[in-house]
């Protein structure tokens, strides 16, 4: 059977209990991905965090300097889960867990498979089978040559048409001057913060 990792459901308003938002946080093999831990840590202060990993992107951090409140999912996972039929599929058990989903960074690479509808791995089968009906962002974290590729703006066009959000890169200087570094985790954080409508609050 397919099983979530379970995590504090809950936070404290003055006297009133309210429940937190299930976030799945999704990091790509970029260099970017060095920043996922501080992710973790900014969206804990308000939410449930899961996490899923692609295997590139392994290669950038150190799994155990993830808060202990964070499960990471890869895709040794998703085959470990499934024994027979009828068992539950992870990447579906991870969408119906999640009410929002946020993959930062996104690669141009998982940008690419995501717009052409490809499923090759944990990520972008979740991603396929998301409900539409609940949030997607993504943090794109690219080089500059890279984010200003005429394909990069046909994938981008293609997840805007499914609704997904995205978080706009920022201007660095990693090797050359120009735009497509991952904004900072608060900026993330800030903005999927700032747009979240609890179901039931319009």
């Amino acid at each position: 059977m397919a099983n979530i990792q379970p995590t504090s459901g809950h936070m404290q308003h003055g006297n009133v209990q309210t429940v937190k938002p299930k976030i799945l946080l999704a990091v790509c093999g970029s260099v970017a991905a060095i920043k996922f831990e501080v992710l973790c840590r900014c969206f804990l202060e308000w939410a449930e965090v899961n996490a899923v990993a692609t295997k590139t992107a392994l290669n950038f951090f150190d799994k155990a300097s993830l808060p202990r409140d964070v499960f990471l999912y890869t895709d040794d996972h998703e085959w470990r889960s499934w024994k027979r039929i009828g068992d539950g599929v992870l990447h579906v058990e991870l969408r119906k867990w999640a009410d929002i989903l946020v993959i930062a960074p996104l690669s141009a690479n998982t940008l690419a498979k995501i717009a052409g509808g490809l499923c090759d791995n944990l990520l972008t089968c979740i991603v396929r089978a998301w409900d539409y009906s609940k949030p997607m962002y993504v943090a794109p974290s690219m080089n500059h040559f890279m984010w200003h590729n005429p394909f990069t703006n046909h994938h981008l066009h293609a997840i805007h048409e499914l609704g997904v959000r995205v978080i706009a890169p920022v201007t660095n200087n990693a090797g050359h001057y120009g735009n497509g570094a991952m904004a900072e985790p608060c900026t993330i954080n800030r903005g999927v913060r700032l747009s979240y409508k609890p179901a039931g609050n319009g």
